[in-house]
């Protein structure tokens, strides 16, 4: 009796085998060009009101970040492009509400997180370690807020009763030129500039880091969208008519950093002068007690930037 061929056996085996491997080789390649989204609870108070959910199994908070922290690496590892978004269960109860949601299960919650995917207050995953990750997102929330009041103020200051324009389309084109003079004032060098508008019910703030190059045909590098930012907050301000500052620091390499300073009164940008930066600069904003000068630093008057007269 001749011996058993299992050729065709062994064929058939490998022919398989080549195919199960292809086949999570493209599963694989696909999970990667799926991007995630992980709702972060980093407030104490926020990981509290979630442990009201059986479904929520987490009863310690830092054990909960470290296992997000470690989530966050496995996806990054496997080249997966990750949001990271706080979850606000305040927000997470409206939505389930309002969606006819069971609030206590984990479906729900993957559909809330889902959607926060297209907040622009989520931040994209680099590697940082949880606790750096997390005054990122806080600040990044901040921001987030803060633009959506301004705006919200700015679309209901109304029209000018003298010529019918639109007051919050027409200090948000002041606030944009203000910005432009503002820095080609400061000329060359790292600027950091601060503003803050009282308001009814908050104190608005808004930072924003603009480097300008010696060379004059090449515009002043501002980072990701905190140009839109500072403008709107500024808008605000001017459109609201009360009071508010503007601070300027500036810094470069051949001298010693200076400031200057404008405040925001009735509806314009005015310059304050060197004392009154002094006064501003080194005084605790909380007590109002003197604190000293920094050594290098300059203290100077605002320099005009010119501004047309705001509507009545």
């Amino acid at each position: 009796m001749p011996p058993k061929d299992d050729t065709g056996t062994h064929r058939t085996t490998r022919t398989a085998t080549t195919r199960t491997a292809r086949t999570t080789s493209r599963r694989r390649t696909l999970r990667r060009e799926a991007p995630s989204t992980v709702g972060l609870l980093a407030d104490p108070g926020d990981f509290a009101a979630m442990r009201a959910y059986r479904s929520f199994t987490f009863d310690d908070h830092q054990d909960y970040l470290r296992h997000v922290d470690d989530l966050l690496r496995s996806l990054a590892a496997q080249g997966i492009h990750t949001t990271v978004a706080l979850f606000d269960p305040e927000e997470y109860a409206e939505h389930c509400a309002e969606h006819g949601l069971d609030p206590d299960t984990p479906e729900a919650r993957t559909r809330f997180t889902a959607e926060l995917a297209g907040s622009s207050a989520g931040l994209p995953y680099r590697g940082q370690p949880i606790d750096e990750l997390v005054p990122l997102l806080v600040d990044e929330a901040v921001r987030q807020a803060t633009w959506e009041y301004a705006t919200t103020l700015l679309a209901g200051v109304g029209s000018c009763a003298d010529c019918g324009e639109d007051i919050g389309n027409a200090s948000f084109a002041r606030a944009a030129d203000a910005l432009k003079r503002l820095l080609a004032g400061a000329g060359p060098g790292h600027h950091h500039f601060v503003c803050s508008v009282p308001t009814p019910t908050e104190q608005l703030v808004v930072v924003l880091h603009a480097d300008v190059p010696a060379e004059e045909d090449v515009p002043p590098r501002i980072e990701n969208r905190a140009g839109l930012d500072f403008v709107t907050v500024l808008a605000a301000g001017l459109a609201l008519g009360g009071p508010g500052g503007l601070v300027l620091r500036s810094s470069r390499e051949d001298r010693g950093d200076r400031v200057h300073g404008w405040r925001l009164d009735r509806g314009r940008l005015t310059a304050l002068s060197a004392a009154a930066v002094f006064n501003a600069y080194c005084t605790d904003a909380d007590t109002g007690d003197p604190v000293a000068p920094e050594p290098g630093v300059e203290y100077c008057p605002g320099y005009e930037v010119d501004l047309p007269a705001p509507h009545h």
